[in-house]
């Protein structure tokens, strides 16, 4: 993390919030992150590139993304070509809502929200359409009115439909909760020994299942294979190496539990739409020493 730009905003003590609204043609911000949560609408920057964390993607023409206090993130004009982006950021603080306001029943979806942000959130195309007039309107208020229009939007948004977390967990230092004590014990044997030869066989055993039944029973209850969630947690921390060290990518591999390169090269570009190679230039080329 201290390779990347750590931002200082405007934003005060004596703030709930700040928006910033602004047209340009380009991205020129670098590769950042801040102790403060910010909700990032882009409109008219189709091509453009957006890094959070080790997720890297192309946007398209709407975008609305929300990311977590200390997440590394960044857009970048990449292959957009457009005279007038539209961009609207709003930034606030980690104890805008205290912790005890934020257990309260009505305020559970937002908590969830801001939790999930922590790797990074994006919001459908119909969520965006929805709520652009507002973060508009939004940009031209001040006062009380604007603090509680800000939290009716978050409540909104932590509502809609088709959130997608951006983040790898193992990335984000994040631990799932499944609600299940056989899936947190196997996660807990993969996230401890993914650098090793893990089988299936091996997780049964700790979880005193057969193989057979825990191959369905961690399908159902994470919606991925045995062998999906171990390469996950292996991808996660093979990009954290690729930004935060020097190694090769051949070091990197085998350092994750990965003895065939050929192998790492196309899980992580099918995980991620580049190769560990690609990957880390586009962290490298975007990335300011402080």
């Amino acid at each position: 993390m201290n390779k990347i730009y750590r931002e200082i905003t405007p934003l005060t003590a004596n703030d709930c919030f700040m928006v910033f609204a602004r047209k340009k043609n380009k991205f020129d911000f670098p590769l950042h992150f801040h102790d403060e949560f910010e909700l990032n609408f882009i409109e008219n920057a189709q091509g453009a590139k957006r890094v959070v964390g080790d997720n890297i993607d192309i946007i398209d023409n709407l975008e609305l993304v929300m990311v977590g206090s200390n997440v590394p993130h960044g857009w970048f004009t990449h292959e957009a070509n457009s005279e007038e982006i539209h961009e609207i950021t709003i930034q606030f603080h980690r104890d805008l809502f205290d912790e005890k306001l934020l257990k309260r029943n009505q305020l559970s979806f937002i908590r969830s929200m801001l939790e999930r942000s922590a790797r990074g959130i994006s919001f459908s195309p119909e969520t965006i359409q929805m709520i652009k007039p507002r973060l508009i309107a939004l940009s031209q208020k001040n006062g009380f009115d604007s603090v509680l229009e800000l939290m009716s939007i978050l409540h909104d948004l932590s509502v809609s439909r088709n959130i997608k977390t951006l983040m790898t967990s193992t990335f984000a230092n994040d631990t799932l909760s499944y609600s299940s004590r056989r899936i947190e014990k196997a996660f807990e044997f993969m996230r401890n020994n993914y650098h090793q030869d893990v089988s299936l066989e091996d997780i049964a055993k700790i979880v005193n299942m057969t193989d057979v039944s825990f191959s369905r029973f961690i399908k159902k209850r994470t919606g991925k294979t045995f062998i999906e969630s171990l390469n996950d947690i292996r991808l996660g921390h093979a990009s954290r190496l690729l930004i935060d060290t020097t190694l090769t990518i051949a070091e990197i591999s085998f350092k994750c539990g990965y003895n065939n390169l050929s192998y790492f090269n196309r899980i992580f570009k099918k995980k991620h739409g580049c190769t560990p190679k690609e990957f880390r230039e586009d962290y490298s080329g975007t990335r300011t020493f402080v």
